[in-house]
């Protein structure tokens, strides 16, 4: 009567003596991941939520600022900073109010910045300091609004990296980051804690691009 450990002992035995040079021939080759069939924006929003963050769509600027406006009410966003002059003309346009220096930012509710592109796999925001918004509106105030196109949605980490490479060509941003969900740690009696080093609170707003 054989124990469990002989049996997996013999069968390392066996195995080790069925070595063979190269046991998986097409190994790199081998899609890491499976084939996803959802669209890309509805991954996205899938694996954004399942991560803590928050998903909203938006078809045009009009929902957008509404959205915005409805954001603001809901979550008592009394001071939302806004230091990009793309997203600052956006809003002045429809007349939302905001900051645009980095005046009294110690009170920031909220922090409202474009991204680099989003990765519809891990539901991520890849951003970088290549914009007037730099690192701190992303990482400072409890809740980060993020503003992206859908032409900015990509399946992977590389595919965003190739969009950065066709924007800024060799003169890459010094930090490039990605954003997966509220800020988060388990250090503390193994207790999940959302916001410990960042924002407590993500939303994506996708707007649809109007090409043509």
């Amino acid at each position: 009567m054989t124990t469990a450990k002989e049996r997996m002992l013999k069968k390392i035995r066996h195995a080790l003596l069925q070595k063979r040079e190269h046991p998986y021939p097409a190994f790199e080759e081998t899609p890491l991941f499976g084939d996803e069939h959802d669209p890309l924006d509805v991954l996205f929003a899938q694996r954004l939520t399942a991560v803590a963050g928050k998903f909203v769509y938006c078809e045009d600027e009009v929902a957008f600022v509404e959205g915005l406006l409805a954001l603001a009410e809901q979550e008592k966003l009394h001071r939302m900073y806004v230091w990009e002059p793309a997203l600052q003309q956006l809003l002045d346009h429809y007349g939302f109010p905001f900051f645009r220096t980095d005046q009294d930012f110690a009170q920031a509710d909220a922090g409202i910045t474009s991204c680099e592109a989003l990765i519809a796999r891990s539901g991520s925001i890849l951003v970088s300091n290549g914009s007037a918004a730099g690192r701190r509106l992303s990482i400072y105030p409890h809740t980060h609004v993020v503003v992206a196109r859908t032409s900015q949605l990509v399946m992977d980490i590389k595919d965003g990296l190739d969009l950065m490479r066709k924007r800024y060509g060799t003169a890459l941003p010094s930090l490039i980051s990605l954003i997966t969900g509220p800020s988060r740690t388990a250090d503390i009696e193994k207790t999940l804690v959302l916001g410990a080093h960042g924002p407590k609170e993500v939303y994506v707003f996708l707007l649809e691009d109007r090409l043509g």
